[in-house]
């Protein structure tokens, strides 16, 4: 099932994109996907076209990615301004209640949302991120946001994301690792690939607690909301300790680690759609 894609401006007048699948009816449920800090909501595409059939999906590429506009004003890359954007889309979309898909970044802005707006959310899947992110994981993100050296053709881009994230995705083909740099590379005017997000949103990652803030305070605000954390077994963004103390605190999170990945799983691993499968239609 195709997108169709849905334009709106933000409050502060940027221009901003989601991909949005209909699903099989109106009154079909809502999920949200919710992508990471240098991704965008192309990211999706495979789990939006599995779950299409029975849900609406809405996939925004968040401000500064993807074919939404790069903010002129850096400072804005940050989530609760991401969440301004994600309210006026829901609206304007006429979603009152959502499930949310959050990635990394996605993640995070989901489990604000959901402290901030209880009534909204109907469940969170947390792909690879907690309240507390490892600062081991931010140094490493620290260390290639925004700082992609140029490519000249697809081989090049093929290689630098291999070098950034062959730890994280262990074993995978080259076909797949081909499309999975065409999903967050885009081709220029030139037929350039480039890293398909504004690399100023770096600068607002040396701002640890814009990037990463401590979200234990909300974690016990979220007893009510069914989750569903997914690890990367070998993660350095959602440690293990991290995970074992979530669940002490909220014994009804239902868990999945994924073996071979680390930060963070594609989503696209047999054992994540069963998961997500059985947690969606709870």
């Amino acid at each position: 099932m195709s997108a169709a894609q849905y334009w709106f401006d933000s409050a502060d007048g940027l221009r901003l994109f989601s991909r949005v699948y209909a699903g099989p009816a109106a009154a079909a449920p809502v999920v949200l996907c919710l992508h990471g800090l240098m991704r965008n909501g192309r990211d999706f595409e495979e789990l939006a076209a599995h779950f299409a059939g029975r849900y609406r999906l809405i996939v925004p590429d968040v401000r500064g990615r993807g074919l939404s506009a790069r903010d002129p004003q850096p400072n804005n890359y940050q989530i609760p301004v991401y969440l301004g954007d994600v309210r006026s889309l829901l609206a304007g979309l006429g979603a009152a209640r959502v499930s949310i898909i959050g990635t990394s970044m996605g993640g995070l802005m989901a489990m604000v949302l959901a402290a901030m707006q209880p009534d909204l959310i109907a469940g969170i899947v947390l792909n690879d991120v907690g309240p507390e992110v490892e600062r081991a994981g931010l140094e490493r993100i620290r260390g290639y946001a925004g700082k992609a050296a140029p490519v000249g053709n697809w081989a090049e881009a093929i290689a630098q994301a291999r070098n950034t994230y062959g730890v994280a995705w262990p074993g995978l083909s080259d076909e797949r690792w081909e499309q999975v740099v065409r999903l967050s590379y885009r081709a220029n005017a030139q037929g350039v690939p480039e890293v398909d997000a504004d690399p100023r949103i770096a600068e607002l990652v040396r701002n640890t607690e814009a990037t990463a803030p401590d979200l234990w305070p909300l974690w016990g605000a979220l007893a009510r909301v069914p989750i569903l954390a997914i690890r990367g077994a070998h993660s350095d963004i959602l440690g293990a300790a991290t995970l074992a103390r979530m669940q002490r605190e909220k014994p009804d999170l239902k868990v999945l680690t994924v073996a071979n990945r680390g930060h963070a799983p594609l989503l696209d691993e047999p054992e994540c759609v069963a998961a997500i499968d059985e947690f969606l239609g709870r």
